[in-house]
């Protein structure tokens, strides 16, 4: 029998990784290989006159794909299809693809690209600024927006009358690259049969089958999408896959049924790939004098790129966390997502959220100062409890604990005495100041409002006649720790031994549409769809093969066997239904925008080295709310490095653009991330009330570790230094700045 719930087996992709067994796309080598290239253009926005050749060379060995191979739609299929598969006429990035080339040798391949030119005319003068765009005459989409969303709530200006104090401010957090392990890859092969089989390092298979249908123009029944081992994805492998599955796709076409690989190496990765939206969020909040929020007005403005992709479900999301996990009756929050000439943004943990949580954070440390409040004293007077309305009129319900995990938080963390201990070491001149900063937030599970009743994601399970389950779901398993927990859920409903659950291949031809391997929903949403299917398929095994009501392994085989003998359904499908009486306005914003919500106080300690301005966080403590645990030991580790890659965001990972709007510190040495030596003590705590709609009360919180800990370290700098912190990263030289300009002396 088995209770797995909750409980912390060994992974069960452990061992091939650990042995080195697993295959990653570039471990893949098939007879009569070719490698692929990429060429891509240089100006930031232009028009392409095509490709030259080097007359001198011979390319008769070399596969080469231009625009005008591309037998279907010459755009990746996306929310909006404005993206090319291969520029072809007007171009609106530096690094845009214009061309493959693909040879069985890899450094001919690399000496051959020398000997290819693209031909460019430079457009007008790049917007790299979101600003400069939406007033700028020069058009790259009309009046430069992607998407204009609004949330409302009650009346701006009757809230001006009861703030006793306003604060305002404007505040930026940079783009943020994923630094995944394994660099972007596929491989393209067209075989005898006429299939099309891409293989490849991805989040989303049948993202990548809908583009290639869309670009090739075969059915979906002649295409094979399958995820090999994958290395890391934190979003950037949710939509990049697509554009690079069809490129090697469009190769495969025309290389005569030989296989073609494609992996990008760390710079062109960095360079090309897209990144986390860059935000401007201009924000004024007010608050009675009580300390009662009475006024949120938020314009938050992304920094889309220079294509559609995923910046409108970014800018949503970003929307709807703007007001916090916070009562406020007059709430207004405008979001755009605005075109510029850089390569496009897109998926990153978090999806908006750290970008829109971080400013609201950061003024809340300053509204409580003009109060002559402790920070964390003002967020506990204005936390959602129970029976509250949300920003968007949602019901908060009893899990909405967030003022019992403020308190955890605190007590954890030593706030009150730290607080004062740090104020105390601040004034007696030492050469290093220190401080204490906090944020609560929430994060939704899932997809947005109607997102999940849209996407009628189904997964389930086969048994077959010796008694094993085999899992069936297109979710992947990308470091995070999916393959463990479905098997753990699994064995749970069916009450089996984990050994007797295996996870099948993640192929589209074998396993149903799941929806996406994102937004804080693969336990929560497609779990709980495994749940349904198992406890549905021990319902069948009673009825039609005398599965008794207890029952052990070889019970349950020996049904399975009378199953298959009889020649009975061995698979089990379930569907996605939405829970019933939620409701959902996209067009105002109004309603459940979540089925559920994780709650959660991170607490950083820092200190500030007066001679350098350089940060170092001493402390971190971690609090959420999640609903159940179904595997602590990975639920912990996400938390650990959400809350690392947070720490790259606040004080680290700057991307540097160059003129051409390219990300010019292409390398991990050039592009700092933080190592065990940057990080502190990571302090995990988890209260679990198991009032969620996942398998056993699960919550999802893949996402939710990304969005504290940039605002808390920020507001500890600040604690620290007594000035205002209004951009991540922290950098020293951006700290010597403001400490200038402020008039500050700290020395």
């Amino acid at each position: 029998m088995s209770d797995t719930i909750g409980t912390s087996p060994i992974r069960v992709d452990a061992d091939d990784k650990l042995a080195g067994r697993a295959r990653y796309v570039d471990d893949i080598v098939y007879p009569d290989m070719l490698h692929a290239a990429t060429l891509r253009t240089c100006h930031p926005g232009g028009t392409l006159g095509g490709i030259c050749l080097d007359p001198d060379r011979d390319w008769s060995e070399f596969v080469i794909v231009t625009a005008a191979d591309i037998p279907g739609a010459n755009c990746v299929k996306a929310i909006a299809e404005d993206q090319p598969v291969l520029a072809a006429g007007e171009y609106r990035h530096a690094a845009e693809p214009v061309a493959l080339i693909a040879h069985p040798d890899r450094a001919r391949l690399a000496e051959a690209l020398a000997h290819i030119e693209v031909i460019e005319t430079p457009g007008p003068e790049p917007l790299f600024d979101v600003d400069e765009a939406l007033v700028s005459s020069r058009r790259i989409v009309p009046d430069n927006v992607f998407t204009d969303y609004t949330l409302a709530k009650g009346d701006l200006a009757e809230g001006e009358r009861q703030a006793a104090a306003v604060i305002e401010g404007t505040f930026r957090t940079g783009a943020q690259e994923h630094v995944y392990i394994e660099p972007q890859g596929m491989i393209g092969h067209l075989m005898p049969d006429g299939e099309l089989r891409i293989e490849g390092s991805m989040q989303c298979p049948y993202y990548v089958l809908d583009a290639l249908v869309h670009a090739t123009g075969l059915p979906a029944e002649r295409i094979r999408v399958v995820q090999t081992a994958t290395g890391g994805g934190f979003g950037g492998k949710e939509e990049y896959p697509s554009m690079i599955a069809c490129h090697v796709a469009l190769l495969a076409l025309k290389a005569s049924g030989r296989p073609v690989k494609m992996i990008y190496d760390r710079g062109e990765d960095m360079r090309a790939t897209p990144k986390r939206h860059p935000s401007r969020s201009r924000v004024r909040v007010g608050a009675d004098a009580d300390g009662r929020l009475c006024l949120i007005d938020f314009d938050f403005a992304l920094d889309g790129g220079a294509y559609t992709t995923l910046s409108p479900v970014v800018l949503s999301r970003g929307v709807i966390h703007a007001p916090g996990p916070y009562r406020c009756e007059h709430v207004r929050v405008r979001g755009r997502a605005v075109a510029s000439n850089h390569p496009p943004f897109g998926a990153f943990r978090g999806f908006g959220a750290p970008q829109s949580i971080f400013a609201l954070e950061a003024a809340l440390d300053r509204l409580a100062e003009r109060l002559g409040l402790d920070p964390a004293e003002l967020r506990r007077r204005n936390l959602l409890a129970p029976g509250d309305r949300s920003a968007t009129g949602q019901l908060a319900g009893d899990d909405a604990v967030a003022d019992a995990v403020l308190a955890q938080a605190l007590a954890e963390s030593d706030y009150a005495q730290r607080r004062a201990a740090h104020e105390a070491w601040n004034r007696a001149g030492h050469r290093t100041r220190r401080g204490i900063g906090l944020a609560t937030f929430c994060h939704g599970s899932g997809f947005t409002g109607n997102g999940e009743v849209n996407l009628r994601s189904r997964a389930g399970l086969r048994v077959t006649a010796d008694g094993l389950v085999e899992l069936l779901s297109s979710s992947t398993e990308i470091g995070q720790g999916m393959a463990t927990t479905f098997t753990q859920i699994a064995a749970d409903a069916l009450q089996l031994p984990i050994a007797r659950v295996r996870v099948a291949p993640t192929d589209t031809q074998v396993v149903p549409n799941s929806g996406p391997t994102v937004a804080s929903r693969t336990c929560m949403v497609v779990g709980r769809l495994i749940q349904d299917a198992a406890r549905t398929m021990i319902e069948r095994l009673s009825a039609e093969a005398g599965l008794p009501g207890q029952y052990d392994e070889a019970a349950f085989a020996a049904a399975c066997a009378r199953l298959h003998a009889a020649g009975g359904n061995t698979v089990e499908i379930a569907q996605y239904r939405a829970p019933t009486g939620v409701e959902w306005d996209d067009q105002h914003f109004r309603g459940a925008a979540y089925a559920s919500y994780a709650w959660a106080t991170y607490v950083a300690d820092v200190e500030v080295d007066l001679d350098t301005l350089a940060v170092s966080v001493r402390d971190f403590v971690a609090v959420q709310e999640i609903g159940r645990a179904v595997h602590p030991v990975i639920a912990a580790g996400q938390i650990e490095g959400g809350v690392a890659q947070g720490i790259g965001l606040a004080l680290l990972e700057d991307v540097v653009w160059n003129d051409a709007g390219v990300m010019a510190n292409d390398r991990i040495t050039n592009y700092i991330l933080p190592t065990s030596a940057d990080l502190p003590p990571i302090r995990v705590f988890f209260q679990e009330t198991a009032d969620a709609p996942g398998p056993g009360g699960a919550k999802g919180i893949g996402e939710l570790p990304m969005d504290g800990p940039a605002p808390a370290v920020a507001n500890a700098v600040r604690h620290a230094l007594g000035v205002n912190i209004d951009a991540v990263p922290i950098l020293p030289e951006h700290l010597l700045a403001k400490l200038t300009t402020d008039h500050k002396d700290v020395a």
